[in-house]
């Protein structure tokens, strides 16, 4: 009975030290871990990136538009020193990963701006996830005083509502190569209250549809060239007014970038004195083509806790 005993334990502790052979020798799955440094920041001249700060990060912003180049020369050192200027200071928190909140407030309009960001699907190293996409959403509430928001329409009663404009994006990017980067976007855009000389007739839409790209050609560690355009789209179809006052002119930029791991500035030419986007959306009325450019900045700093 011992005998047989000892070779049923002999015959279960050999199969347990083989199985547990077989575990040690069987390799180990590898994550796919999201692509790092589709672009420097997430912004890009004048749009969004779908690029986010990692999870608990503070990010602090700086963006300024100087005047058109071409307007005094250099009485006024070819914009710099033109008084139509525009600043943007903001602050960004990551919340997740791939979520990201902020404020910011704007010298144009006075506008206060309230953003969110999720980029709900990350391109993967080994391709298993092909394309980062992203929703980008901000509400802006301007700050001027409310006599701009006397409209000729029916009812032209000051309501606070009438101060608020809103802007949703959708972005779609690869990171092709450690050089090159692409996004395609699609956008919406919002304003509650528009000027208009006579209602339904005459005036400014309240909405447009927008379609743009950036691209980044990355030359060194830490040295990019960047271009970005976007195009606001009218579509007659949808018009409230037989005669459009928006100009619906597109946004060029071309950028240098240098960034870092904790830092990003870069010095452009850009067309639209807006920095909002759905300012330069609805509003923008320069027009590239016709060589209206003017020299922008953007700065950032990540704080991470």
């Amino acid at each position: 009975m011992k005998k047989y005993l000892l070779i049923g334990l002999s015959l279960i502790i050999g199969i347990g030290v083989g199985y547990s052979q077989d575990e040690e020798t069987k390799p180990e799955k590898k994550k796919d871990r999201p692509v790092t440094e589709m672009f420097g920041s997430g912004m890009l001249i004048d749009a969004q990136t779908s690029v986010i700060p990692p999870k608990k990060t503070l990010e602090s912003q700086i963006q300024h538009r100087f005047g058109l180049i071409k307007n005094n020369g250099i009485s006024d050192l070819f914009g710099i020193y033109a008084p139509s200027a525009n600043t943007r200071i903001g602050l960004n928190y990551s919340i997740l990963d791939n979520l990201v909140v902020g404020y910011g407030i704007t010298r144009k309009n006075m506008y206060s701006d309230f953003q969110v960001k999720w980029a709900f699907l990350r391109q993967t190293r080994n391709n298993t996830i092909p394309l980062t996409i992203a929703v980008y959403a901000n509400m802006a509430i301007d700050g001027r005083n409310k006599d701009v928001f006397n409209t000729a329409t029916a009812d032209s009663a000051f309501k606070f509502s009438n101060r608020f404009s809103y802007f949703t994006q959708l972005i779609v990017g690869r990171k092709f190569t450690d050089w090159f980067s692409l996004e395609l976007t699609a956008s919406f855009t919002h304003y509650n209250s528009v000027q208009a000389e006579t209602p339904n007739v005459k005036g400014y839409e309240h909405d447009v549809v927008g379609f743009g790209g950036h691209l980044r050609f990355k030359f060194s560690p830490q040295s990019s060239i960047l271009i970005m355009y976007t195009k606001p789209v009218f579509i007659e179809g949808l018009s409230e007014n037989y005669e459009v006052m928006n100009t619906w002119y597109s946004n060029f930029g071309i950028a240098y970038e240098v960034a870092t791991v904790s830092h990003a500035f870069q010095i452009f030419f850009t067309t639209a004195n807006g920095i909002l986007s759905q300012d330069t959306y609805m509003y923008n009325t320069n027009e590239w083509t016709k060589g209206e450019f003017r020299i922008g900045f953007n700065i950032t700093r990540l704080w991470e806790f």
